[in-house]
């Protein structure tokens, strides 16, 4: 076999072509940008950021259903709330009926940075689509939904 060349089962990955690649590119490069407006403002970091996302949009979870619903790891998420907690952005209390279960909401200072986050998000995610034509988008909604896992939560 000619130097530099590999057999078919040691052939390397073409990343730039792989599905999984190509996704997490797009989605670091437009997280990143939108972090950038908010890390600034609120040294609030991405994983910060989208614990605050789903607490508002499904308060009274725990830590455990944050991880779930941002597929994100459990550590990192235990993380990110002790600093949301200590920060005063998060507020964490025991379950009425089941004393073991903590249950987390935004407080009146999550919800002003959360307010003021979430139509700088909505705006880059306009630029973003902008780049494709209504008939893209359609179908990159149809797409991403087929991909998305589907685990029973709604989104």
């Amino acid at each position: 076999m000619p130097a530099g060349r590999h057999p078919p089962d040691h052939a390397p990955l073409e990343l730039e072509r792989f599905l999984p690649y190509q996704l997490s590119i797009v989605s670091n490069t437009v997280s990143q940008a939108i972090a950038d407006d908010y890390q600034a403002r609120h040294d609030l970091g991405v994983t910060e950021w989208r614990v605050m996302a789903v607490l508002a949009r499904f308060d009274g979870l725990s830590a455990r259903e944050v991880a779930e619903r941002t597929a994100m790891d459990k550590v990192a998420v235990s993380r990110a709330l002790a600093r949301l907690v200590a920060a005063g952005r998060v507020r964490r209390h025991t379950h009425a009926s089941d004393k073991r279960r903590s249950v987390l909401g935004l407080t009146a200072a999550g919800w002003k940075i959360h307010d003021e986050v979430a139509p700088m998000a909505r705006q880059r995610e306009r630029e973003l689509l902008a780049r494709l034509g209504p008939d893209e988008q359609a179908w990159l909604r149809r797409i991403l939904d087929k991909l998305m896992p589907q685990d029973g939560h709604e989104s």
